[in-house]
This record gives C-alpha cells, sequence and structure tokens, in this order.
C-alpha cells in the first residue's frame, strides 16, 4: 500500500482475498497496517488464532486461512510504503522484516520516489518550456504598456498581472491581447490599473 499523507492510499495485492483484509484494515483504522503506519516499524502477528488485537482484521484473516501477517513499513520522502505478508501457518514470517521482504519495500519505495521525481521535473520543464514560448509575448506587452504609461518594465509588468488576476485569464493570453491591439483603446484601462 502507498501512502503519501492524502486520503488516498492505492493497493496492490497477490489475491482476492488479501484485498479485503486490507480493506478492512483501512475502514476500521484498526489492525498491522495502521498500526504500522502510525509506530513506523514492522508489525507482526506470529498466530492470528492466539492474538487478541484487532478484532475485525483477524476474523476475516481467519476466515481466509490466514495464520500469520508481518507489515513493514517504509518511508522515504513524505512516501510511505507498506508491505504486508500472510501466511498459512503460524509463526512462519518471523525473520520477514529482515531478509528479502526488506531488500523488496527499499526497492519499491526508492523507485516510487524517483518516479515521482521524474514526472515532478518533467511538469517543471513543461511548465519551463511555456513560459520560454510566451516571454517574447510578454516582453512586447510590457513595452507597450510601459510606452501608453511611461513606466518602467516592473510596473508594466504589475499592470499585466493584476489584469491578468482580475479577469482570470492567463498572463500570454492578456498579453497577447495587449499587443494586438498595440495598446490602442486600452489607455485608460491601464491607467487605472497602474494607480
Amino acid at each position: 500500500m502507498v501512502s503519501e499523507g492524502g486520503p488516498e492510499r492505492p493497493a496492490a495485492v497477490t489475491h482476492p482475498d488479501l484485498a479485503a483484509l486490507v480493506s478492512v484494515q483501512l475502514r476500521s483504522g484498526d489492525g498491522p497496517i495502521p498500526a504500522a503506519l502510525e509506530r513506523g516499524e514492522p508489525v507482526d502477528s506470529a498466530d492470528l488464532l492466539r492474538e487478541e488485537r484487532w478484532p475485525a482484521y483477524r476474523a476475516m484473516a481467519l476466515d481466509s486461512g490466514v495464520r500469520s501477517s508481518v507489515t513493514i513499513p517504509f518511508r522515504r520522502s513524505g512516501l510511505t510504503v507498506t508491505l504486508s505478508l500472510y501466511s498459512f501457518r503460524p509463526g512462519a514470517l518471523e525473520d520477514a522484516p529482515h531478509g528479502p521482504a526488506r531488500a523488496l519495500g527499499d526497492l519499491a519505495v526508492t523507485c516510487l520516489v524517483r518516479d515521482r521525481s521524474y514526472r515532478a521535473a518533467l511538469t517543471e520543464l513543461d511548465q519551463l518550456g511555456a513560459a520560454l514560448r510566451t516571454r517574447p509575448v510578454v516582453d512586447q506587452a510590457c513595452g507597450i504598456v510601459m510606452h501608453v504609461l511611461g513606466c518602467y518594465a516592473d510596473a508594466a509588468f504589475g499592470v499585466l498581472r493584476r489584469v491578468s488576476q482580475a479577469t482570470q485569464r492567463k498572463l500570454s493570453d492578456v498579453a497577447s491581447a495587449v499587443v494586438d491591439k498595440r495598446g490602442r483603446g486600452l489607455e485608460r484601462e491601464l491607467v487605472s490599473l497602474s494607480n
């Protein structure tokens, strides 16, 4: 299960019965997954038949034939991944938090963090590209506003930004409109916005 602090917690399971075990824990807020998320360390039950914690989870697990479980949390860069393992035999998962399961969880959280960082970088790159493509039009509009108002570049940009915010239009769209009209007919509006 993956958690980024929000209400959405996507989970992947290897058997349909396991999906119900995850769901009952998330609905009730009680079970190995919520406990591992809260503590930040592995939570296990060596034998669910003798377990007294988590009644709803315990009942569903035993109905599914699960006798033992362990949930291992992995936290990195605001992302939490929990890996839950289940066994039909009691005591079968004692070493799971220290063996291949730990390596698998570390790999999963590392890949998810890298993917998230990569997607954020792509989004930023797209935004920078859009800004670079619109920059010449914004510069032209600033020049027109500077000429009409007799002001400096910072003040002209501030006027364009206020128009953008007041009309809830993109700055590049406002700049295009100013350039298309070459400032004609906008004198009064620009003067009122410069004050």
